[in-house]
């Protein structure tokens, strides 16, 4: 695929609009993150009760409270959060995405992954740029939809759920996503 001088000056230009987005990049550090994971948490368990049973039998979550994503044929997405293990934040991560194809648009939303396997949690953590692939289970819930903890724990080590999407997006592309620890 070649890339006219006009599809790389939007797509660089989109992902310059991710980083300009306030999706805790130049937060004022671990307190912000922490608070906006809290917020994240209560959203999801009001959203979706469901998502507390879920929650009780995973091992550990990671929150990305915003992330950021737009395109137009080149795009990214950014956002930052953080690794809970017992309620308590272990380490602070960032996400970054990046994809091609046929898109544009922008939206925001909420990313969260349960890690159901001690040994899924333990190469999360080993691994010093962890990229999703097809290990993971992805639910998008609709409003008012319950999300069935029974069959999709006992089929993947790592669920992720995203919700609160608000903007557009559409096309169809190929994406990679990769998740770094950071120190903020």
């Amino acid at each position: 695929m070649t890339l006219s001088r006009r599809k790389l000056t939007f797509g660089l230009g989109a992902t310059a609009l991710v980083a300009a987005c306030g999706n805790g990049v130049g937060s004022r550090g671990p307190a912000t993150i922490d608070a906006r994971v809290d917020s994240t948490l209560s959203q999801l368990y009001s959203d979706y009760p469901s998502t507390r049973d879920l929650a009780a039998k995973s091992v550990g979550i990671l929150v990305m409270p915003l992330v950021t994503e737009a395109g137009f044929g080149v795009g990214g997405a950014y956002g930052q959060g953080a690794l809970r293990v017992g309620g308590a934040t272990v380490d602070y991560y960032s996400l970054a995405k990046a994809s091609g194809g046929l898109q544009i648009g922008a939206q925001q939303y909420a990313h969260v992954l349960f890690f159901m396997t001690n040994d899924a949690l333990a190469t999360f953590r080993r691994s010093p740029g962890y990229a999703a692939g097809a290990n993971i289970e992805y639910a998008t819930p609709e409003r008012g939809e319950k999300l069935s903890t029974e069959t999709t724990t006992a089929l993947s080590p790592v669920i992720a759920i995203v919700f609160g999407q608000a903007g557009l997006r559409v096309g169809a592309t190929l994406e990679g996503v990769k998740y770094t620890r950071i120190i903020p």
